[in-house]
Formats: structure tokens, sequence, C-alpha cells
């Protein structure tokens, strides 16, 4: 027999060599991750939140070791059964054994093998383990929902923290014992117990015994995941209009995986009785027979089932599931009868002017700046330096002043690094010198300073109020400085010692030195260099400014905090600021999810929360969950970045689980101040789940839910050109102060239309409760379905097709403008629905330009409503002094008149006192002064009506008020 060809042993040097080539790339790899490791540990440190770090460190380090100790022993478990159980003499299968070099190569490094290959397999295994440490957390600290599934009778928690362990477990036994089986038969193979020499194969006893036992426990495995897949049948997607178990996986599936399940055991006896038999007949009868089950009774039973039972009877089969889905849905997303209110709303009126005038709820705050248009306004009016920015999206916020509430638009002078030009963009100046932001600014949503032609073409602007180093406004703030924002992405280096001159960049005038509590100390040498090193900038490390008193800041972003510090939560799209005891906080909402609560809707989270707004706000993840929870409200200080989480919804079982997993890390509720619980918002995106699925979810009849003929849609947002068709991307929701029907004073709410299933009529109006007495509770106001009250798509194409409208529209474009419509906002007034739309102009081509407010557009019962002023807006829908509640421009809001505005009297109802007829006259021929101005285009003339219509109106009131009363029973 030819000498089976070996290694060539290395020489010494040659393995000096490769031992220092290794140790360079385990410093180059383990290097980079040392130093990760430690800025991360020092972040967590500076934010107060190191025991989050180090919990999840610890749980991951002990799932890596069990892990890699599990798979690593089973495979040197398998290597050295499969050598110390080898046949003593191995023949060769010909002239020359294929796998005789081989053998001769492990022999003669059988230790390195031995050892090598389990610890590497192991290291592989424990590395794959890192990322179900919330898992395994969640398993050991469930707490009890209180709710059972009405199936299996089990509490809710069991779906939510004790299957998904269970199921990983399975999964890990199941991937050790297939890669044991592998390990095993290689190993036996090169060493002689599986010969695959003539035409049939031998196999040792010991071989033989070895891999039965492994299969047999595979088996044994896969009958635990047939008992475990009857729980999980109750996430089926079988049907597609609802999640949960149906008819078929109840009556065929699950009966059959009980009758899998017991024909697995008996496979599972078969292949541990081929221990004892050389013959493996039965082992291979029962592989066939649990394939042959699985195919005709796991796959074909059900389907038959469902296609000549279930499909001819499917409303009444499945009306049980449906019913079970309406309960589970609404119980996992806060829908249940004690949160949501459905209330029969008209939708249509015939409203006086006193009426509308009456309602001093809603008119006087009906919001005129569209947040989601005025970014540009704020930057180029209130930037101050090109360094300083505001986001795309601003937002909105309500606060008293001068004892009147009212929502306002606002935003944070945040530093943009990304604006930083020139030699701004220099290492000292990008990181030393301008590292914050500086001011809140604010505008009142429902006025602004002027009408557009009132003040030659400078009007149509929010009336800001600003609070900065250098002016304290109408909503005063203590510190101004912004060290911690949306738009601030580079690292600063802050601090000096006593005396040291200031240089952070404060104003044209004065500089600043940061004296907060943010920021990682780096005054020693060694964390100079870790963070040199971390940012690549040998800078950090040999420039003399930075002293023993300076701090590094970086993860700067107040959502990217909150989630670093809480990695169980889902941080809401859209963090906004907020003055609290006078100081700038970022408010986060934070939502606790589940990816499986039995039988309630799966709902993919990105896509539901998906508008015609993206810019500015991060969307969710593209996950599917069927529960949610605004379990959390995080604050994060933009001057000291301080994190603190609330717990605001307590009762919430899986905030309680992640609350027992780190304790002390959540505040109780009693602890969030009066003033912060008055901002805090009820948050866009669970808004947008939810209204998502109450447009399906409002229906309780299983029979009706099937047919679907009830069933709502979201509004596609008509302010978008071309949104329509396929891919439509849905209005946003829109928040506002105003009153709601039956309900007494004004309200902050976040409120949406929705229309009718594949139609543009209106079918509800929705609104959520930000008030902290009301927070949280949802009123749906539903029409009749056979009404056809129109809805925001077709008001938009109703405010286009007016001939007034579209005319001036025209004439607006044809000086140089681009026009754009701002939030299409439906209010409930007066029995009806009221649409307002701010119609803003820009001029065309130029880098400084903005967006003014030129146009308000106002709908109600089919008219409408057009003028550079919301009051004659509305007198032109309603008639002469149904306005006079509203807002006038450039002014505050009116107090409540106890008083209405009344027209006319009509004939045969009293002779009118004739001052209130002559005033009346007067408002009549100031109306078709302006509808004539305005047909002819003469800015000027226009304000001359609006003049005389304003005074004609406060003359009918007058007049009106000195009216005696009529007498008793007159």
């Amino acid at each position: 027999m030819p000498t089976p060809v070996g290694s060539h042993s290395l020489s010494r040097r040659t393995r000096i060599l490769l031992i220092v080539a290794g140790v360079l790339v385990v410093l180059l790899l383990g290097g980079s991750r040392l130093i990760d490791f430690y800025v991360t540990w020092q972040w967590f440190g500076e934010a107060g939140f190191r025991g989050v770090f180090t919990t999840v460190l610890f749980t991951r380090i002990v799932q890596f070791l069990l892990a890699g100790l599990l798979v690593g022993g089973l495979v040197a478990v398998m290597l050295w059964l499969g050598y110390r159980f080898r046949p003593v003499f191995v023949p060769v299968s010909g002239p020359e054994d294929p796998i005789a070099r081989y053998r001769t190569v492990i022999i003669q490094r059988l230790r390195l093998f031995a050892i090598g290959i389990p610890i590497a397999v192991g290291i592989i295994a424990g590395l794959t383990a890192l990322g179900d440490w919330q898992t395994v957390q969640m398993f050991l600290h469930a707490t009890p929902f209180g709710i059972t599934d009405p199936e299996f009778g089990k509490d809710v928690s069991f779906y939510a923290f004790t299957l998904p362990f269970y199921r990983m477990l399975l999964s890990w036994f199941m991937v050790v014992v297939a890669i044991s089986f592998v390990v095993a038969l290689v190993t036996n193979y090169l060493f002689g117990g599986i010969r695959l020499a003539g035409r049939s194969a031998q196999v040792s006893n010991a071989a033989r015994a070895q891999l039965a036992v492994l299969a047999g426990v595979f088996v044994l495995l896969k009958a635990v995941a047939y008992y475990l897949d009857r729980y999980e049948l109750l996430f089926s997607t079988r049907n597609d209009n609802f999640t949960g178990a149906t008819y078929t996986d109840l009556n065929a599936v699950m009966p059959a995986k009980l009758i899998l399940l017991f024909i697995s055991l008996i496979c599972a006896a078969a292949f541990f009785a081929a221990v004892f038999r050389r013959n493996l007949q039965l082992p291979g009868i029962a592989v066939v027979l649990l394939v042959l089950s699985s195919v005709l009774i796991g796959a074909a039973w059900p389907a038959v089932l469902q296609q000549f039972v279930v499909a001819p009877n499917a409303n009444e089969r499945e009306a049980p599931s449906i019913s079970r889905n309406i309960e589970a849905t609404r119980q996992a997303f806060g829908l249940t009868g004690d949160k949501v209110a459905i209330e029969p709303y008209s939708g249509t009126s015939t409203a006086t002017p006193a009426a509308v005038r009456a309602d001093t709820s809603t008119i006087p705050n009906i919001r005129l700046l569209d947040p989601n248009k005025l970014a540009k306004t704020f930057t180029q009016l209130q930037q101050r330096r090109n360094f300083y920015g505001f986001p795309d999206k601003l937002d909105i916020d309500r606060y008293t002043v001068d004892g009147q509430k009212q929502d306002y638009v606002v935003a944070a002078r945040e530093l943009d690094s990304s604006a930083l030009v020139g030699n701004q963009t220099d290492w000292i100046n990008k990181h030393l010198v301008y590292t914050h932001g500086n001011g809140f600014v604010a505008a009142p949503a429902n006025q602004v300073n002027a009408a557009l032609e009132d003040t030659g073409g400078q009007g149509g602007l929010p009336k800001f109020t600003v609070s900065d180093t250098s002016t304290e406004g109408a909503i005063p703030v203590s510190e101004p400085r912004i060290y911690y924002g949306e738009k601030i992405t580079a690292y600063s280096i802050v601090g000096a010692e006593p005396g040291e001159a200031p240089r952070e960049y404060d104003t044209d005038s004065q500089q600043y030195t940061y004296t907060g509590s943010g920021g990682v100390p780096i005054g020693n040498l060694f964390d100079r260099l870790v963070f040199s090193l971390y940012y690549g900038e040998r800078n950090i490390l040999f420039n003399s400014s930075i002293n023993s008193e300076s701090k590094i800041m970086y993860n700067r972003d107040p959502r990217e905090r909150v989630e670093a510090v809480a990695p169980w939560l889902t941080a809401d799209g859209d963090p906004y600021p907020a003055v609290i005891d006078g100081k700038i906080m970022w408010i986060v909402d934070g939502y606790t999810t589940l990816k499986n609560y039995p039988y309630a809707q799966k709902v993919p989270l990105g896509e539901t929360t998906r508008d015609s707004i993206q810019s500015g706000v991060q969307r969710l993840p593209d996950t599917d969950v069927s529960y949610l929870r605004n379990s959390v409200k995080a604050t994060v200080d933009a001057y000291n970045g301080t994190v603190t989480l609330y717990a605001f919804d307590e009762k919430d079982p899986v905030l309680q689980t992640w609350m027992k997993t780190f304790p002390g890390v959540v505040e109780p509720a009693s602890d969030i101040s009066k003033e912060l619980r008055e901002h805090f918002r009820y948050p866009e995106d669970q808004f947008k789940v939810q209204r998502e699925l109450l447009t399906r979810y409002h229906v309780d009849n299983p029979g009706e839910f099937f047919s679907t003929v009830s069933f709502w849609d979201v509004p596609s947002d008509p302010t978008v050109q071309g949104n329509t068709g396929a891919g439509q991307a849905a209005q946003p929701p829109y928040y506002m102060l105003s009153g709601l029907p039956g309900e007494d004073g004004a309200t902050f709410q976040l409120t949406s239309a929705l229309v009718s299933l594949r139609r543009q009529f209106m079918a509800a109006y929705m609104s959520a409760s930000s008030e902290p007495e009301t927070y949280g509770q949802i009123t749906v106001l539903q029409l009749p379905a056979e009404t056809q009250t129109l809805g925001p798509q077709q008001v938009q194409a109703q405010f286009l097709g007016s001939p007034n409208v579209s005319q001036e529209l025209n004439l607006l474009r044809q000086n140089q403008t681009t026009i754009d419509y701002g939030n299409l906002l439906t209010l409930p007034v007066a029995g009806g629905l009221l649409y307002v739309e701010p119609v803003y102009i820009e001029r065309a081509g130029q880098e400084a330009s903005y967006p003014q407010l030129a146009r308000v557009l106002v709908s109600y019962g089919g008219k409408v409503g057009y003028s550079a002023n919301l009051s004659t807006a509305l007198d032109q829908v309603f008639g002469a002094g149904a306005g006079a509640g509203a807002t006038q421009t450039g002014q505050g809001a009116p107090p409540p008149d106890p008083g209405t505005a009344q027209t006319p009297a009509a004939p045969g109802a009293g002779t009118p006192n004739p001052q209130v007829a002559a005033a009346a006259g007067e408002i009549q021929s100031a109306i078709d002064q302006l509808k004539a101005a305005q047909q002819s285009g003469d800015f000027a003339a226009q304000g001359d009506a609006l003049a005389a219509l304003d005074a004609a109106v406060k003359k009918f009131q007058a007049a009106e008020a000195a009216q005696p009363a009529p007498a008793p029973g007159g």
C-alpha cells in the first residue's frame, strides 16, 4: 500500500510568525471592539443607566457561555465517541483510500482537532445566541395579564413571555442535535465506523447506535414542536380578513398536530430500537410514515376541509373566530369600550351665523398655521445664523399665555451640524466652538401678523415669540442653550478650567463655557487616547484646549438616547420640544409591543404609520405587532441630556415585566409633574395604528365584519398633488385645540377624518384627547351610512373647482409665486362638518423665499368661502356675523362673547331695529364689494372691502346688543 500523504511540519520561525500575525489580527479586531465597549460603557455611565448596560451584557455573556458549552460540548462528545469506538482495523476501499490522507492529518494533530473544532463551533454558536436576550429576560420576569385566551384558557402572559422562550430553546436543541448528527456522521466516516465500500454501505454497531440515538432525539423534539404548534395556531394568518385560529385551524390542523405528535413518538421509539437491532428497516419505515402523515394529515386534510366545508359557508363557520379576533384586537391595542366612545353625528347642518359664532370652543381656535409647511419660514425669519436650524416638520403644543390657553407651532433653534460651511468646518470650530443651539421659537397657531396685502407683501407670517440668550418671549426659558437635539450629529468637546476664557459660540459678542452635567469626562490622557482612536482624530489627543475639566458629548439625538437606555422600547418617530419649569425638554413617547397576542390582529408597524409627511420624521421599524401600548413617557433635557423614563401606563404587564428586569430605571407615574403632564400629547404613531384598526374594528357583528360592508378607510391626503390610486399616502392626523359636540370648552386633541370603504364620502370623525383629565379617551363621531357628506378629497376638489377660487389662484401663480396647500382640517361645528384649509404662497425661483399665508379656504354644507381672513371666509359660507368669533388677522383670539350675532329678522318674525337693518345692509354691501375685488384681483380694493366689512359687523353687533329684549311670551 502506498504511503499516505501527510502534511509537512512547520518550522519554528514559521510558527512564531503565524502566532504574531494571529495576535495582531486579534488586536485589530478585538481592540476595536474593546474601544467601542469602553466608549459605550462611559456613555451609559454619563446617562445614569449603566445598570441597563450591565444587565444586557451579563445576559448575553451567560447566553454565550451556555450556548457555546452546549453546542461545543456535544460536538466534542460526538468526536470522542466516533474516535473511541472506531474499528480497530480499517480496510481501504480500493487501491487508494480517498480519505486516508485526511485521517493521517487528523491523527497526527489529534489534540488540535479534538479541542479546536468544538471550541470554534461553540464560539460560533455562542455568538449566534447573543441576540435573544430580550426573550430570556421576559421569560424570567413574566407578569400575568389577568386575561385568558378563549381556546386553551391560558393567561396571555404564556403567549407573550413563556411560549417564545420555549420556542427558542426548542430551536436551539434541534440545531444542536442536527449539528451533532452531522459531526457524528463525518467522524464515523473518517475513522471507519461507516464504510461505503462495494455495493452496500457498512455501519459499525457503535456508529449505528450513536446516529440512531441522535435521530430519535431529533424526532422527539419534533413531537414537542407539534405540541407547541397547537398554541401558535392562535396567531394564524390563514384567513386574510383576520388574525387567529380559523375554523380549519381548530377542526383540522389542531387535531392533525396531536396525531403527528403521537406518530413522532412512535418514530422516535423506532430509532431507539435500532440501537439494539442491526436492521435499519424499522427506522426507515418510521421516517416514511412521518413524512406521509405530515403531507396527508398536516396539509391535505386541512386543505380539503377548507375547500369543501368552510369556503361555502365561511360567514357562519368563521363567526366565532371573528368574534374572538374583534375582542382580542380591542384589548391588545387599547380600543375597548372604556377608552373608545362611538357616538352618532349627523354631519349635515344648515347652521346660522349665530350658531357658528356661539361655538366659542372651536371657531376662535381654528388653526391657520400648518407646522408641516412652515419650516422654511421659521428658518428664514428665525435662524439668525447659518449653523442654526429647525426640523423639516415643526411641532404643535399648547401653552397658557396671559391666562389664555391656545396651541402654538413650536421648535427648538438647534445647532445644525450639517450646515457648517467654510472654516466653520475646521475641527476646532466644528467640535469646540459651535457646540450648541440657542432658543425656543413659538408662534400662535391660530393667527398671523397681518393679511398678506396689508403690509406690502410682508403679511401672512407667524407672530413669533422667542426665548433665547438675548430675548425672553411670552414662553420664558431659563436655560435656552440646546446641547442635545435632533439636528446635532457631531460630537462636541466642552468645559474649561476655572478662570480660562470661554470658547463656545453663544452670540456674536460673547462666548460661553458649558457648566451642565452632560458629557463624558476626557480630562486624563487615557480617555483622550481612547476617544482619539474611536473617532480616528489625533486632535483629541494633542489639542491644548482640552483640559482636566473637558467633557465630550456624543449620541445626542433625543430619540436615540431613549432607545439606548431602554432597548425594550419602540420610540415614537416624532420627539417634540416643550418648556417645562423654564427648561427646554424633549418629550419622547415610548411603546411596548408584542409580536404575538392570541387572536389579535397583526399590524405592520412601519407601513401603518406611514403618511404623506415623512420628511424629518423617522418611521417606526417594519415589523408586525399585535399589541401596542404607550406605556412610557420619556424626557431628555436639552441642556444636560438627562434621560428620564416615566411609567405612563403602569397597568401594562409588558412594562411591569421590563421594570422587574431593570429595577429603578423607570420612574413611577406619581413623579410626573403637573406642568409636564399638561404638555403630554397623544402620540401620532399610536393614533395612526388605532385609526387604521378602527376602520374595521368599530364593527361588533361577525357577519357584518365578514361582509366588510361597514368598513371605513383612512383618507388619502388631498393637499398632495397626484396622491390618488394605488400607493396613495394617507392624510396625517392633526393636533388642534377645539371643542367636541356636547362638551364645554376647547381641548387639545389629535384628530382624523375617516371615509367610507373605497369611497370618498365622510364616514366618521376620530379624536383622541391629550388633556390630563381625559387623556387617551377616543371619541368617534359616526355619520349615518346613507348620508353623502363630502370627504377631504371631495372638499379639495370643490375648492379647486370653485370659479372664484380657481380664478384668484391662477392670478397668484402669474405673479411668480407657487401655491402650497396647508393641512385640510375637519372640525365638527353646529351639527355639521367645517373644513378649513390655509393656502400658502412662495416666491418662485428664490433661494431665500418662504411660505406665507395668503388665503383661507372654508367649506360647510357644500358652500365655499375664500378670503385672506378667516372671519370673512366664514361669513361667506354662513352669512354676515358668523366669523365674528374667529381670530382676527393680526390679533389674538377674542374673548368669549355671551351674546350671539343674529341675522335680520325674517318676514313675519317681527320688525327689526332700524340700526340693525342698516348695519345688515352695510355688511351685504361690503361682501358684494369684496367679491368684486376678488374677481378683479385688486388686492387694494380687497383690503378696503375687508375693512368695511369688519366695521359693518361691529356696527351690527353693537346695534343688536342695544336692541331691547322681547317681552315674555313674545
